[in-house]
């Protein structure tokens, strides 16, 4: 899966100035099984651009294609399957079910595909530290816990690009750490891509492209 970008400017940016810009108004292409953080401060637009890529916004000009058909062509259950078999995501607010326990939330994600096992699901879960909370509820999990879980829980399927908005805001360098090395084992298996956000570069070998937005 390629997905290219032509001189795409999200609406409410279109005063801005883009000339440091690597995206906006300018052609860029993501190539699946590489590496890609796109590096830039608040209210430039990286969760407009992660939401464009994802089908959620459409007040932009310019255009997106992946493999060369423009996505505005896209249909609701064209929309569906994309979402379902080639872009996972995890939200910068995460969309978690509070009223659900930590288990819940996951489990109610691999049940539409049945793609990971409770096993792989189960050790993830170890691996990031949460076993102990795994039949506490949402809602009562710190922010950066939460985080957590909605990382595992978006990668309990398919994907072709694995995309990630802001997903270490409130963790610390060694939960970071343990969860990116979950994500690009994941990534690797799957020979998928990754765009991830980020107000400050993350220093990852792994990670083969930086963006400026």
């Amino acid at each position: 899966m390629k997905i290219k970008i032509d001189r795409l400017i999200p609406k409410p940016l279109e005063t801005f100035g883009f000339d440091d810009s690597m995206i906006w108004d300018k052609t860029y292409e993501f190539e699946k099984e590489n590496h890609y953080q796109i590096i830039a401060p608040s209210g430039v637009g990286k969760s407009t651009l992660i939401n464009i890529l994802y089908g959620i916004r459409k007040d932009y000009t310019g255009r997106v294609w992946f493999d060369e058909q423009d996505i505005r062509d896209f249909s609701v259950s064209r929309w569906t399957h994309e979402r379902n078999t080639r872009l996972a995501y995890v939200f910068q607010g995460l969309h978690l079910f509070e009223e659900l326990t930590l288990m819940e939330n996951i489990l109610l994600k691999n049940n539409l595909t049945n793609f990971s096992t409770k096993e792989k699901i189960e050790n993830w879960i170890d691996r990031v530290g949460l076993s102990k909370h795994l039949y506490q509820k949402a809602a009562h999990l710190s922010y950066g816990q939460r985080q957590r879980i909605a990382v595992v829980r978006a990668l309990c399927q398919p994907f072709d690009f694995l995309l990630l908005d802001e997903p270490f805001s409130h963790l610390d360098t060694e939960n970071s750490q343990v969860l990116l090395d979950i994500i690009f084992e994941e990534s690797l298996q799957q020979n998928a891509g990754i765009i991830l956000t980020t107000l400050h570069p993350i220093n990852d070998k792994r990670i083969q492209h930086a963006v400026t937005l």
